[in-house]
């Protein structure tokens, strides 16, 4: 596969028809925006397309090249690859999907970082995170452990960033599960809410190794 990075006409470029990822109009925006600003983006993955010569078929980077499309550009940064049929398949199937996690210490430094110069309304428009989950990393400060307290006495903080149908069901899943729990803070019977669905799931659903 080569590496060079090519530039081609979009008028050169057509979608696969089996790409399965789909953006948000939100995160669309925010991709547009963020090109708009910096003039940079990551190159297309492209293959030879088998049924138009001369032309090429979008592996990777369709929501790119449309909003390169929208921003008035001609051409698109791309790597060519020859691939076939079923190699080009696994490729739509797993390029946007092997993905790492994000470390939470690291992210919210590097949004602090960030905040110093551009506030979160600005930066809400670039960044997957809306302007108040921005405003709620920042805040976020490391607790002081007391002395002389068992490491495993300490909560241990889980940060989720969810789309907008997914928040709405885990909402509602919590908020039945609460139901059943009494006592503490709201965050306390929140937390007993989440650790009894996923003992459910994990009795009920997961393999057993």
């Amino acid at each position: 596969m080569g590496t060079s990075v090519q530039q081609i006409a979009l008028e050169k470029l057509r979608a696969h028809p089996d790409n399965p990822n789909q953006q948000s109009k939100v995160n669309f925006a925010r991709l547009v925006r963020n090109i708009e600003q910096t003039g940079r983006y990551e190159p297309l993955i492209v293959r030879p397309d088998p049924k138009w010569a001369g032309r090429y078929q979008i592996i990777n980077g369709h929501h790119r090249c449309g909003a390169l499309t929208k921003l008035g550009y001609d051409k698109a940064d791309c790597i060519v690859w020859d691939v076939n049929n079923e190699q080009t398949d696994v490729l739509l199937a797993t390029l946007n999907r092997l993905c790492g996690r994000d470390d939470a210490g690291i992210k919210i430094r590097l949004l602090k970082q960030l905040t110093k110069k551009t506030d979160a309304p600005e930066l809400s428009k670039l960044l997957p995170q809306t302007m108040k989950q921005i405003k709620s990393l920042v805040s976020l400060k490391k607790p002081v452990a007391p002395a002389k307290i068992a490491k495993d006495c300490f909560a241990r903080a889980m940060v989720f960033f969810l789309a907008e149908e997914q928040h709405q069901i885990v909402e509602r899943a919590l908020l039945e599960a609460q139901r059943q729990e009494c006592g503490g803070t709201k965050a306390v019977r929140r937390a007993a809410a989440l650790a009894k669905i996923a003992e459910y799931y994990l009795k009920n659903f997961a393999e057993e190794v």
